[in-house]
């Protein structure tokens, strides 16, 4: 049996997640996340969380799950979106995967095999302060040393990624990346980017980051720290909310903080292209939402039409 996924997938400012409520409204299926901070509860201004209200039109999941206290793993997500995605299944229905995080998409995508290490938190701590210390690329240089595959794929500033790698190596000693191994998806999927003119994308960054704190993100991230969330657990080390913390802490002005902000986004978007790459084969890179629809429903059709023979319809 054929079972359909579409992933909507890109940098952020896309649009991805307007699209794939609309979409999902006219064809179908139910939309699951693929943002790796919008898993977290009580952060929503900064990672742009499709509102309750919204979420109430289609169903949503794997939003809301975890507390930014809390740590949250690449293979916790995959093991709770490939039970989510052989629910929809089972119930008649198709996920749509949303979102920016390329690691969460091409885990799921490419079927990797995921470590389950839990987190060794004295080591995380001993590994933070040396890269406190003596800077980023050391711990950056440790890991090209022991897995160069992951060390290329990581940027020596995500300190949170290298530690990450350096502690899987460090309890099972093999490389982060031959844990990454590629399978073969139990699905059919169809990945389609949305293509937005890089000026364009920088426009709505400027305009999205001014809106975020117009807001209330200064208040979200008040409303966080004054509930016990420390201002170093992992979760607030994303953007917007860092820029907030080091602003609260008067080592910014506003403005900076809003600049910086900014700054931060465009990397981020400069990140993201590097997992979604015009030059994949398996992505669409689709300017105008009418075009996504029709190929959707294309494969949509074509999917149901194996499932179930040609001629007899869709339910």
């Amino acid at each position: 049996m054929i079972r359909p996924l579409i992933a909507i997938v890109g940098p952020t400012a896309s649009g991805k997640s307007a699209v794939a409520l609309e979409l999902a409204e006219r064809l179908g299926g139910e939309i699951v996340n693929a943002d790796s901070r919008q898993v977290y509860r009580g952060m929503d201004i900064g990672t742009a969380k499709p509102p309750v209200e919204v979420r109430r039109r289609v169903p949503h999941h794997l939003y809301d799950i975890a507390d930014p206290t809390e740590e949250f793993s690449l293979a916790t997500y995959v093991d709770l979106a490939r039970a989510k995605f052989e629910a929809l299944w089972a119930k008649g229905t198709f996920p749509w995967l949303v979102g920016g995080s390329g690691q969460y998409v091409w885990a799921l995508l490419e079927a990797w095999e995921v470590p389950h290490v839990p987190p060794d938190r004295q080591l995380r701590a001993r590994l933070a302060a040396e890269a406190a210390e003596l800077g980023p690329d050391v711990l950056h240089e440790r890991l090209a040393a022991v897995d160069p595959v992951a060390a290329e794929r990581i940027d020596p500033r995500n300190v949170r990624r290298v530690i990450r790698a350096l502690e899987v190596y460090e309890h099972t000693g093999r490389p982060i990346s031959e844990w990454q191994r590629k399978g073969e998806p139990n699905f059919q999927p169809l990945v389609v980017a949305i293509d937005v003119p890089r000026d364009e994308l920088d426009q709505r960054i400027e305009r999205r980051v001014e809106a975020m704190f117009a807001a209330g993100l200064v208040e979200e991230v008040e409303a966080l720290l004054q509930r016990g969330v420390p201002p170093d657990a992992p979760a607030l080390q994303s953007i917007g909310y860092a820029e907030v913390i080091a602003y609260l802490e008067g080592h910014c002005t506003l403005d900076e903080a809003i600049e910086a902000t900014k700054r931060a986004t465009r990397r981020l978007v400069r990140r993201q292209l590097q997992w979604f790459r015009r030059d994949d084969s398996r992505i669409r890179w689709i300017r105008e939402a009418s075009d996504i629809e029709l190929e959707a429903n294309i494969f949509t059709g074509a999917c149901t039409t194996a499932i179930r023979g040609p001629g007899r319809g869709r339910a």
